[in-house]
């Protein structure tokens, strides 16, 4: 078995683009849903087209240092059955082709969706498209999402017990994570299992393992993200993780998943860092970023992409 962390860089990428280029067409998909404004002077996403909400407001119970509520913030609020119907009705009404159900995590790193469950299977029958993150999933919250027709399951997927508690202040261990891939798959859900680079205060250290539960768990696609050290959470001090360690875990994945379909997602710190990101990910031959840079583009282009654009969340294919 490889050393993950300690192969050359280069060997990995240049093994990982031969198995990329083997087993999917040079295609990119740049994705652009409508939370945020993305304008490439080329292409410029429409602001209604695929939307996030949020079944607790603002609140979570966890509380995880490199979050502390705020992407929750950005979120249509949807904490109760009156106020996600409002929501529903409103996507419907705007054309939106689909919607990000989400929320903060009680303490057993659940999001509490059960007793929204009708109104999911009630967006689907509305030709929505569907995805829910989960946090970690309970079998019959799994069972009762499969009945409504939800079309993906995101979840974090984290592979060290003391970034668990440190991070995401959770008395849980990474077999909780491994459990709940097995439940998606058990139940029939196509799981996105996301991955967060440099999760451990900006340092690797479980990325690795998370993979190799993936691998071995199955996936329906995987989505690889980097920390980004928001102001006011207790990472904002955090330095990024380096782009050439966001190479090593994309590289690495694919020699893991030679035939998974992989996104660079939308989580990505600002600045020359970022640039190297997706430049790793295009090397690598992953099939979709979201919010790339216009360099980005070009680039891939002049590798011979052939690139397409949508407004939905990097885990859905063109």
């Amino acid at each position: 078995m490889l050393n993950w962390e300690n192969e050359p860089l280069r060997a990995l990428v240049e093994e990982a683009s031969r198995l990329s280029r083997k087993n999917f067409p040079m295609r990119l998909t740049v994705s652009a849903p409508s939370q945020k404004h993305y304008d490439t002077g080329i292409y410029q996403n429409q602001r209604k087209s695929f939307m996030t909400m949020s079944v607790t407001g603002s609140h979570c119970a966890l509380m995880c240092d490199h979050c502390g509520t705020q992407v929750l913030e950005t979120m249509a609020v949807a904490n109760s059955p009156s106020r996600f119907q409002m929501v529903a009705d409103g996507l419907v009404e705007s054309g939106a082709e689909g919607v990000l159900i989400s929320g903060g995590c009680l303490d057993d790193g659940s999001v509490p969706l059960e007793r929204f469950v009708a109104d999911i299977a009630g967006m689907k029958s509305q030709g929505l498209t569907v995805l829910v993150h989960t946090g970690l999933v309970k079998r019959h919250v799994a069972r009762a999402l499969k009945e409504a027709g939800v079309d993906q399951i995101l979840l974090d997927i984290i592979g060290d017990d003391e970034t668990i508690r440190q991070v995401y202040h959770l008395n849980k261990t990474t077999e909780a994570y491994r459990e709940s891939l097995a439940i998606l798959r058990e139940e029939g859900l196509k799981a996105v299992p996301h991955v967060i680079a440099g999760l451990h205060f900006g340092r690797l250290r479980g990325e690795f393992h998370a993979l190799e539960m993936i691998r071995d768990e199955g996936c329906a696609q995987l989505v690889i993200v980097a920390l980004m050290p928001l102001p006011g959470t207790k990472m904002a001090a955090v330095p990024a993780i380096s782009a050439k360690d966001v190479g090593r875990v994309l590289a690495s994945a694919r020699l893991m998943m030679p035939s998974t379909p992989m996104s660079l997602g939308c989580a990505k710190p600002v600045g020359d860092q970022k640039k190297g990101m997706e430049f790793y990910a295009v090397d690598v031959g992953v099939q979709n970023i979201a919010y790339p840079l216009p360099e980005t583009i070009r680039y891939a282009e002049a590798q011979g992409y052939e690139i397409c654009y949508h407004e939905k969340c990097c885990s859905l294919p063109a």
